[in-house]
């Protein structure tokens, strides 16, 4: 079982059987096709990216003033990187499955253009919710982190420019996301 639970990959893996084993298992109560398979990675996806969001905002910046300096490395060195990795390519393959769902299901255009009704409009303001996010991530985020980790070069000065600007950027999303989450879940454009 060690063997097992010490690597990552292999329960992914094994997960993803698991996964596709109860959609075939259920095959009559729930429709498996491509649009199931797109919202099954959409919630997956979403949950990665919404959980390491608030893993940040609620653990990971709140703690760091109070990590002695000697240890601080082992977080921007090793664990932080990785962190924003998974983040960032989250973010992406969320809004990516989700409009992927949206256009062929046939409501994206109606969704993006607040030009449907009721939900459709719901799940049009949960979309641009979340792609202002994506675009925090990929473009405000994510540069200042490479300068305050070290992943590219930068003075002192470009170092404490980037950390209020990433945080901003990030708390910008926090509070995006509770909207957006009531969006996406009370859509019900199924």
């Amino acid at each position: 079982m060690a063997k097992l639970f010490g690597n990552l990959h292999l329960v992914l893996v094994v997960g993803l059987v698991a996964a596709i084993a109860v959609m075939f298992g259920y095959a009559d109560s729930a429709v498996v096709d491509t649009n199931s398979i797109f919202r099954w990675l959409h919630v997956f996806f979403g949950i990665l990216w919404i959980g390491l969001l608030y893993y940040l905002n609620f653990v990971q910046v709140p703690t760091m003033p109070s990590i002695p300096a000697e240890q601080k490395g082992a977080i921007t060195g090793h664990i932080a990187p990785k962190v924003f990795f998974f983040f960032r390519y989250a973010a992406l393959l969320t809004v990516v499955t989700g409009l992927v769902i949206a256009f062929v299901s046939g409501y994206g255009h109606a969704a993006m253009t607040f030009s449907g009704e009721g939900n459709v409009n719901l799940i049009g303001l949960g979309m641009w919710l979340a792609l202002i996010m994506a675009f925090n991530v990929w473009f405000i985020i994510w540069p200042a982190q490479k300068k305050i980790l070290g992943i590219v070069e930068a003075s002192a000065e470009e170092k404490a420019a980037a950390a209020p600007r990433a945080l901003i950027a990030s708390r910008t999303n926090l509070l995006l996301s509770l909207p957006m989450l009531y969006c996406m879940v009370s859509a019900n454009l199924g």
